[in-house]
């Protein structure tokens, strides 16, 4: 099964629309300090192994990150383990800056 990808712009349309998702963030902690989606979960990439029992693998989860490689391989994994409503999103958090929410910092 192959990750479904998600744009900004999409997740905004959710998002204002109150679907149930769950925003993971996998980026670092200075990193969400910095900017992040407002409701996102921080779960940093290298900790998702060890802490997935966290996760409801029947929840909508979309996996954010910077520009979108650490939320793939978060997201690959994910489906590796057994997950079937994973998305990623195309383009990470700069892309939502740029293209939804310009109050977001980018870096």
């Amino acid at each position: 099964m192959s990750v479904k990808q998600i744009s900004a712009t999409e997740l905004n349309n959710k998002i204002q629309n109150e679907e149930a998702l769950f925003l993971l963030d996998v980026r670092e902690p200075n990193e969400f300090q910095f900017a992040r989606i407002d409701k996102s979960v921080l779960m940093p990439l290298n900790q998702i192994p060890q802490r997935i029992g966290e996760l409801d693998p029947q929840q909508n989860i979309v996996v954010i990150c910077h520009h979108g490689v650490r939320s793939q391989q978060a997201a690959n994994y994910l489906v590796h383990c057994g997950f079937k409503k994973i998305s990623n999103l195309t383009g990470g958090i700069d892309a939502w800056s740029r293209e939804c929410d310009s109050s977001v910092p980018r870096y």
